[in-house]
């Protein structure tokens, strides 16, 4: 009996950890389409939103970047420390962001100071 139970909690854990999301931030290298038609070369910084893959978020620089997360109860906050910048050819960077349901504030901090979008927009 204590089998059939054991496996029963395993499987419930298993399926309730396949339905819900977790924080991660890494940058992407292979953009899918449709962010890489939203993205404008305008904006330093851009966030796209795609329901419940994720959010992209598009930082356009010509420095370097190291970039870090972390969240504290609703909020998660992006860290991107920019080197000097490389040249004058701004690039792309996108990261993608996936965040807990009750993590719903996003700051951005670039060099230590927050910094707002300039865009905010969405597909599912």
């Amino acid at each position: 009996m204590s089998k059939i139970a054991f496996s029963v909690f395993l499987a419930a854990a298993i399926l309730s950890a396949c339905q819900s999301s977790t924080l991660s931030f890494s940058e992407i290298e292979n953009v899918p389409r449709q962010v890489e038609d939203s993205i404008d070369p305008n904006y330093v910084l851009q966030l796209i939103n795609n329901g419940k893959k994720g959010s992209y978020i598009i930082f356009n620089t010509s420095g370097e970047i190291e970039s870090s997360v972390e969240a504290q109860q609703d909020t998660v906050t992006i860290k991107l420390d920019v080197s000097d910048k490389q040249n004058d050819n701004s690039k792309s960077n996108v990261f993608l962001l996936t965040t807990e349901p009750e993590q719903d504030v996003l700051l951005v901090q670039v060099n230590g100071e927050i910094m707002p979008f300039d865009n905010i927009t969405g597909f599912e």
